[in-house]
């Protein structure tokens, strides 16, 4: 009787002889056990490349099969489907003939999708398949046509001369062609920030991806009235005001995409500088399974968040993504049947069914004010943006005690460091103890563009750079202990990855992910939590108790499971 397989992939791939039985068993005992999924063990195990698996998964599932790396799209024919759900689906329009839309698809089986263009176009579509490659391949070409369009209008703006009605200048078709193109191109870059800076000669636009900032744009000096105008027409500012500094806030929904904009603009010597964060309201936002806590990490944190009260503390620099974990895990937790309010700092992203509330401490509206009124909203879980002062420490750790869940965040290097934190704003160390479930620390690093990354081999170079940062026989215990690495298998046989850079990617990296270090409080923790106790020695018990894995040996963990680098690890977690 022939072996069942995790995937029909595998028959063929044994019918073809490009593996064993045997081979495919092992794999398939992965698959199911979700260690990986079947292209990453093929690609990564160096069996065949993705344009060849994907050949193979076409002819398994009776499909054709199509290779889009070098295939020249009709601007026409790729602007069937919007950019941005040709991203969200992986999916895009190659061929158009008077009988038939021909799509390719990275995963077919959304079928949904393909209806939803069908009924759009009202003609047959022809599906086919593409690699993962293939398809970022084309969407590149999506881009270069907005570059094009943005060069068009350039074009068109390049005889304005500076307009001194500021209102008219906001409404002139060039100058709002140019804006919108410029946060159009931000959103489907996915930037998280755009930088308008006037300098002496020019104007330059900047866009921060992946938490790097990035020249996208020159633009000539005399559209700046215009622009700094039609942006401050669209937040509601006083467009007449060039003296003092500004915020304000505006949106853009369509069926595309739901972006909103914190606009920060301040006077420069050369003009009005523009900083404007981009918060996706789609309400399509991150889960706790997909911002980077491995296994063994989210299952603790489930177990702290789904407790009747008490506090979840994340900790952190500015922009190391704790917000973004704590929205994480106020979407698991939102459920009719529980009352979550917060009080934030800038609200970043909307909740549905989450009452929130932005403070404004102009009007008396403090982190410590909002939260002594939200105790008296029957809360059931609390979210507080930022634990500042002595007075918020004080009024969330009564929370906690009095049968709420709070969530907040700290600035501290460490998960540890969060104890002398609190006792510093003058928390009482058995307060601590009773009510902290969890403390976390994170960072954010890139990750590597699955498209050009290049594995290399540990070098006794490499080791010996290693060896100052990280404690290599720990690190082994770890990788062995949580299967990621075979036993007693040599340093050089461990997978290692260069980021590259390609077309697709910037600098070789593509999107973020965390590296996290949790420690649980359990009854030991609570117990040594004196107004002596140091982080240092909380650490040692977590460790020694709880196994727990420091944040850099998190992020080295990632880097054998080739998601990230060495350097970008190094780079935000060095103190």
């Amino acid at each position: 009787m022939a072996p069942s397989f995790a995937d029909p992939i595998f028959d063929t791939l044994v019918a073809q002889g490009k593996i064993t039985a045997t081979q495919a068993e092992e794999m398939s005992a992965d698959i199911t056990a979700g260690k990986a999924d079947v292209q990453q063990l093929i690609v990564e195990s160096g069996i065949m490349n993705d344009e060849d698996f994907a050949q193979v998964r076409a002819e398994t599932m009776q499909m054709s099969y199509v290779d889009l790396r070098a295939t020249a799209i009709p601007r026409e024919v790729l602007a069937i489907i919007p950019e941005s759900t040709a991203r969200g689906h992986q999916i895009v329009a190659y061929e158009q003939t008077d009988q038939q839309l021909k799509l390719a698809m990275a995963d077919p089986s959304d079928r949904q999708i393909v209806e939803f263009i069908h009924k759009k176009v009202d003609m047959p579509v022809v599906v086919s398949l593409a690699s993962p490659g293939g398809i970022q391949a084309a969407l590149g070409q999506y881009q270069e046509t907005l570059e094009l369009e943005l060069k068009n209008v350039m074009q068109s703006a390049a005889a304005l001369s500076t307009e001194t009605d500021l209102t008219k200048a906001a409404e002139d078709l060039p100058i709002v062609r140019v804006t919108d193109l410029i946060l159009k191109h931000a959103i489907l870059q996915n930037a998280s920030d755009i930088h308008i800076e006037p300098t002496e000669e020019n104007i330059m636009v900047r866009y921060r991806l992946d938490g790097i900032l990035h020249d996208v744009l020159t633009l000539q000096k005399n559209l700046l009235p215009g622009v700094v105008a039609r942006l401050k027409v669209l937040s509601r500012l006083k467009i007449d005001e060039h003296r003092l500094p500004q915020d304000g806030r505006f949106k853009i929904q369509n069926d595309e995409y739901n972006m909103a904009f914190r606009v920060s603009i301040l006077p420069v010597f050369d003009g009005e500088k523009i900083v404007m964060r981009l918060l996706d309201e789609s309400g399509h936002g991150l889960g706790l399974d997909s911002i980077g806590i491995r296994a063994p990490m989210l299952e603790v944190f489930r177990r702290a968040i789904n407790k009747p009260h008490g506090m979840i503390l994340v900790t952190g620099p500015t922009g190391s993504g704790k917000t973004t974990t704590l929205y994480a895990a106020l979407k698991e937790l939102n459920q009719p049947d529980v009352n979550i309010s917060t009080v934030e700092d800038p609200i970043e992203y909307r909740m549905t069914r989450v009452n929130q509330t932005q403070i404004n401490p102009k009007i008396g509206l403090t982190f410590s004010n909002g939260l002594r009124s939200l105790v008296r909203q029957d809360p059931d879980i609390i979210m507080v943006g930022e634990i500042r002062d002595e007075e918020t420490a004080s009024l969330a750790v009564n929370a906690a005690l009095t049968g709420h869940l709070v969530l907040s965040t700290l600035h501290t290097n460490s998960a540890a460091g969060a104890l002398p934190r609190l006792l510093d704003m003058k928390v009482e160390a058995f307060l601590v103890a009773s009510t902290i479930n969890l403390l976390v620390a994170q960072r954010l690093v890139r990750r590597l563009c699955q498209e050009c990354r290049k594995p290399v081999k540990f070098t006794p170079e490499i080791l010996k750079d290693l060896a100052k940062s990280f404690d290599m026989a720990h690190l082994r215990t770890i990788l062995e202990q949580e299967e990621i690495i075979k036993p007693k298998v040599a340093w050089e046989d461990v997978p290692l990855y260069q980021a590259m850079g390609c077309k697709l990617c910037k600098e070789g990296y593509k999107g973020r992910s965390g590296i996290y270090e949790v420690i649980e409080m359990t009854d030991s923790i609570r117990k040594q939590i004196t107004s002596t106790t140091t982080s240092q020695q909380l650490e040692e018990t977590a460790r020694n108790e709880q196994k727990m894995v420091r944040m850099i040996e998190d992020g080295f963990i990632k880097i054998v499971q080739g998601q990230t680098t060495l350097e970008e690890v190094l780079r935000v977690s060095t103190e």
